[in-house]
């Protein structure tokens, strides 16, 4: 390791995680007063970037790192809500697939928005400049990871 790099805390991990909790605070916030109270947390972490349709549940439970089962129940709950529906996919019969309704993809969309206006907060805390850096190193952070699953 580069020795310009410090090694003391907090670390990298804990400074994302810091990040990620405030947009998700912001998210379920503005969620909560668009008029979804029926949804907590876990219901709206659900919704991933780009989108929450045609996923398997066994993809989401891989992604969110949370079991199958917990998957299925907080998919149960969207469902009776009428957020969603799930589907057998039509690449494999066995295997089910979420479709958003029309409620579902207004959800998403609120969600989005709050993501963006969290993102926006973040920029006027660290300016133009220093923002464009981060999401700059964020991205090319992404590609990386990605590069190397």
């Amino acid at each position: 390791m580069s020795s310009d790099i410090p090694n003391e805390g907090p670390y990298l991990g804990g400074l994302l995680r810091l990040g990620w909790q405030f947009v998700r605070e912001q998210i379920y916030s503005g969620v909560l007063s668009a008029g979804y109270d029926d949804l907590n947390p876990a219901h709206v972490a659900l919704f991933r970037y780009p989108t929450l349709d045609r996923q398997r549940p066994s993809e989401l439970a891989e992604q969110i790192q949370i079991t199958r089962q917990s998957v299925n129940d907080l998919l149960g709950h969207l469902e009776q809500r009428g957020y969603l529906t799930r589907v057998a996919d039509p690449d494999d019969g066995r295997a089910r697939v979420v479709r958003l309704t029309a409620k579902g993809r207004k959800l998403e969309k609120t969600i989005n928005n709050e993501a963006h206006e969290a993102e926006l907060t973040i920029a006027r805390w660290l300016g133009h400049s220093t923002f464009a850096q981060l999401r700059d190193g964020l991205e090319e952070l992404a590609r990386n990871i990605t590069d190397e699953v």
